[in-house]
């Protein structure tokens, strides 16, 4: 990979501590519970105090069973998480905690291949699994009668695996996992960072040294007796997890829980180990193309745990650079030298670390060495300078309001419960976490940063451009080497394999039950006195508030020689106002939990407000500072105006940003605002003035193409008068642009696009479409890509994918809006594959439109489609998303039932005309993006002309 572009790190890691705290409830009665069912613990929290109320259980064989119960909404949350990440890794065998996740997919002893994803989304849910350096955590989320089926398939998968572990699937996944990484490390701008940081950070062999994702060479020395391996260790009941909650009944998930986790026997077990130190070190790359790092790990006394006091070195972090109150945004981003700098704190099971970013504004900054002296002297102005009482306010309330909004849906307390038991056997910290942060004090801050900051062993880390180590911050001083020795591969002999005995037959898939009743949300809808529409909604699972307004026109409103116009206006809205500066404005949000945005889309430019239902009066007060009063500051604009041309000139070494430009340019040419992205180019940002911006401002910015949806604990007549201001707001009409006469092709054209040194190419196929529908063909046609491209197990992904290995994730489908629409097959692959890939998706498509859908695949749609209503408005986001598109599209509930019958009446034989009228390969263009040198001759193979394209920034 070739490292583009200049950025500058410093990391500092801090040691952990290895503490548990005990259960709350010391005397728990054994209620009436299945055999072999022990409660450990009942929480309800503390009354006044945040809360996520739990059981905990424990079966016989060591699986701890987590239960929270939540009535609002139809649906269940089914979370297991086993204590094992890329920490329990040894040396030289990197990335099979990632690496396994993708194995639990692919079957096991009564599920066959590829069924998971598919009896999960034909069960009307969604589905997925994480791996970090600490935890490998599987979920899904479905209609509550579908809870049964959960749990057959996750014990299924936790019992009885390894017969269907194959030599085969393992190839097929070992290929998926080197083009995931290929998708998202190598052929990425700054992809490697944090893999080379952690090489450098951690002493040779550490748990932290590598990435999660692995090294591509370990991958390839492992088979499939190594993985089983792995399995047979870690994936056990009793170094797992299983959290459950939503609309429940217990007593009942505890009997299916007994039934079809308690005969899995446990496997043996693993320790961490704790890091240690090393010393001060300083780096750049080692190599063309690669960059190495280095740093050190400080012990931390005060330890990782929530119950240990880490909150003051969150607090510093805030105040150093969290945002724009914070003073790396003032001495580094506000001057024009950084596009982006921010310091995070953040900690793992093991070590946390102290990281400070800077990415550059070459314009202004022709060495890493000035950007380093800035953050330095920034650190002997903090210690000038002090804590304030704002700083502890801001982060206090910004924690408060963080965990208030996370209880939002039931995954998110699921994910919470799990997450905290798994590491510190305590599931609701919630309320411990806001306690830690109130307890901060100045004195607290100014410790940490004296013991764990100041003058200690650092790593300062830089990115340049190939060639130009002028520009480093510092000389190298480390190189890294990894340390390979006594690499024991293991035999199929060396496994001693467990079997579950099971007391029924497994074999059959549980029933579900009766379908849960869902109603599209009660909704109201009003009028202000200027005309503006507003929809809104109760949501009281959390005294929060989401409003957001929306204004027609977008990007589609912009100059084509000025595109861009839009999202520059609509980032001058985020910026300082007639009476506040931009970090007043910053301050008085963050002491009120609350956020205020302005965006631009291709359609709409948005104004989304989040608050605590106690703050909502106050932010709006602010909104309408933001909305009627903008400031439009030159040193603002100038310094926007930069940081987007950096944005545009570093998204161009990405594939997928160079596909996204030739596949506007040959779908609608060179002669519409729509042929060029939504952001702009480097010459349209670069033509923009501060003058345009306001006469965007004043022109666009109006009343009478806009709407709001509110959602949240408010009713509505307590929600209009707060609304008054935006009643009284005047402005002008304008019309929307209209756009037609666009490219037309006699036939397929392979138009390239050369990125050399690419790892992987993006090939994509892409024709023009039907607009947006209620019924119609568009909506109809959705329906039918289902099995084609629309779900995990469509046609094309499992081909791409799951047989051939060629790519992380294909996808094909239908987007449109009022106006056109488009219907595209994109993949991204390992460059070797570029021209087999074009022909299995021209296979594919060619196939569909010849043959349509089978009866199982209609099926499977109607199941999939038919029963994902439980999961759509448990959010205040989702309920606003509903009410959005009911308001663009002029769509009322009437619509939502009409598309809902015809999801289970619509016949195979027109879904399958649609097929042969839309689905046509000779009728779509072909963009593909890749190292030229290896892709090109693969093309030469096919009967389509090639065209090469130059992209232009």
């Amino acid at each position: 990979m070739r490292l583009l572009g200049v950025a500058l790190i410093g990391l500092v890691a801090l040691n952990g501590c290895s503490q548990d705290k005990s259960a709350q409830s010391t005397e728990i009665k054994q209620a009436a519970l299945p055999e072999g069912v022990t409660l450990l613990e009942t929480h309800q929290g503390q009354a006044g105090k945040l809360a996520i109320p739990y059981k905990k259980y424990q079966l016989s064989n060591g699986l701890t069973v987590v239960l929270h119960e939540d009535k609002s909404d139809p649906l269940v949350h089914v979370d297991v998480t086993y204590h094992v990440g890329s920490a329990r890794e040894e040396v030289g065998k990197s990335g099979f905690a990632h690496f396994f996740e993708h194995m639990m997919f692919q079957g096991s002893e009564n599920v066959g291949d590829e069924q998971h994803f598919k009896i999960v989304t034909e069960s009307g849910g969604t589905l997925n699994g994480t791996t970090n350096t600490d935890r490998t955590n599987y979920f899904q989320t479905v209609p509550k009668n579908q809870l049964e089926k959960m749990l057959w398939l996750e014990s299924d998968r936790m019992g009885y695996l390894l017969d269907a572990v194959t030599q085969e699937k393992f190839e097929v996944q070992r290929a998926t996992v080197k083009n995931e990484r290929g998708q998202r490390y190598d052929n990425r701008p700054y992809g490697l960072l944090w893999e080379k940081a952690g090489e450098a950070m951690y002493p040779a062999g550490h748990p932290y040294s590598w990435s999660t994702i692995g090294y591509v060479e370990d991958l390839d020395r492992v088979d499939v007796n190594d993985l089983k391996a792995f399995f047979l260790r870690w994936y056990g009941p009793n170094n797992a997890t299983l959290t459950i909650g939503g609309d429940i009944d217990e007593q009942q998930t505890l009997a299916w829980v007994v039934k079809y986790f308690g005969d899995i026997p446990v496997p043996g077990s693993g320790r961490c180990t704790k890091t240690t130190c090393r010393a001060d070190r300083k780096s750049l790359s080692d190599s063309p193309g690669q960059s190495a790092y280095a740093t050190v790990v400080v012990v931390n006394a005060d330890c990782v745990r929530p119950s240990c006091r880490r909150a003051a070195l969150d607090v510093l972090a805030n105040i150093l650079g969290g945002g724009k109150t914070s003073l790396f945004y003032k001495n580094l981003v506000k001057t024009g030298d950084a596009v982006q700098a921010s310091v995070f704190h953040t900690c793992k099971e093991l070590a946390c670390e102290f990281v400070l970013y800077s990415l550059a504004n070459p314009a202004k900054v022709p060495s890493l060495k000035q950007l380093n002296d800035t953050m330095q002297a920034t650190f002997a102005e903090f210690e000038q300078r002090g804590v304030t009482d704002d700083d502890l306010n801001r982060t206090k309330m910004e924690i408060e309001a963080g965990k208030v909004f996370g209880l939002q849906t039931v995954r998110g307390k699921v994910s919470q419960l799990a997450l905290m038991e798994t590491l510190y056997h305590t599931p609701d910290l919630v309320q411990e976490d806001i306690d830690r942060y109130a307890a901060v004090t100045k004195e607290d801050v100014m410790r940490v940063y004296n013991t764990y900051i100041k003058d200690k062993p650092k790593v300062v880390l830089s990115i340049v451009p190939e060639g130009k180590e002028e520009m480093q911050a510092h000389e190298p001083s480390f190189k890294f080497e990894r340390q390979l020795t006594d690499i024991t591969l293991v035999k199929a002999d060396d496994l001693e394999l467990r079997k579950a005995i099971s007391s029924f037959d497994r074999s059959v898939v549980p029933p579900a039950g009766a379908n849960p009743t869902t109603q599209v949300p009660d909704f109201w809808t009003s009028e202000l006195k200027n005309g503006i529409t507003v929809v809104g909604a109760i949501n009281s699972e959390t005294p929060t508030v989401y409003l957001q307004m929306s204004l027609e026109g977008g990007a589609l409103l912009d100059p084509k020689d000025k595109a861009g116009l839009a999202g520059m206006t609509a980032a001058m809205m985020n910026e300082a106002t007639q009476n506040y500066s931009n970090e007043e404005l910053a301050n008085q949000l963050d002491l009120l939990g609350s956020s205020i945005s302005f965006s631009s889309g291709e359609r709409f430019t948005t104004v989304n407000v989040s608050a605590l239902t106690r703050n909502l009066d106050k932010t709006l007060t602010l909104l309408k500072e933001k909305l009627l009063r903008p400031k439009f500051d030159e040193a603002d604009f100038e310094r926007l105006k930069a940081q987007t041309l950096q944005s545009i000139q570093q998204s161009m070494k990405e594939p997928g940003a160079l596909a996204e430009l030739a596949e506007l340019q040959v779908l609608y040419g060179n002669e519409h605002r729509i042929g060029v992205p939504n952001g702009g180019t480097m010459t349209t940002v670069s033509a923009i003035t501060l003058d345009d911006v306001k006469n965007f401002y004043a022109k666009y910015y109006s009343p009478a193409k806009a709407n709001i949806v509110v959602v949240g604990d408010l009713p509505q007549d307590k929600v209009l008068p707060k609304l008054a201001f935006v009643g009284n707001w005047q402005g002008a009409d304008y019309a929307m642009p209209t756009f037609a006469d666009f490219p037309a092709y006699e036939g397929p054209v392979i138009h390239f696009v050369d990125k050399p040194g690419a790892a992987q190419s993006v090939v994509t196929m892409v024709k023009h479409a039907m607009p947006f529908d209620k019924l119609g063909d568009y909506y109809r046609s959705g329906l039918m890509n289902f099995p084609l491209g629309g779900a995990f197990n469509s046609r094309i992904n499992l081909n791409l994918r799951e047989d051939k290995g060629y790519t992380y994730g294909a996808r094909a489908g239908f987007s449109a809006d009022k106006e056109r629409g488009t219907f595209s097959m994109s993949a991204s692959v390992k460059k070797d594959n570029t021209g087999d890939t074009l022909r299995e998706m021209v296979k594919e498509l060619s196939d569909y439109q010849l043959h349509g859908m089978t009866d199982d695949e209609l099926a499977f749609m109607r199941k999939a489609i038919g029963q994902r209503d439980a999961l759509k408005y448990e959010s205040l986001g989702q309920k606003a998303g509903f009410l959005r598109t009911l308001l663009t599209y002029d769509m009322q509930p009437a619509d939502i039932d009409a598309r809902n019958a015809l999801v289970q009446t619509i016949s195979k034989d027109e879904l399958n005309a649609l097929a042969a009228k839309y689905v046509d390969p000779n009728s779509m263009q072909i963009v593909i993006v890749g190292d030229k040198e290896t892709v090109l001759p693969q093309l030469s193979e096919f009967p389509y002309p090639i065209v090469e394209v130059t992209i232009n920034p």
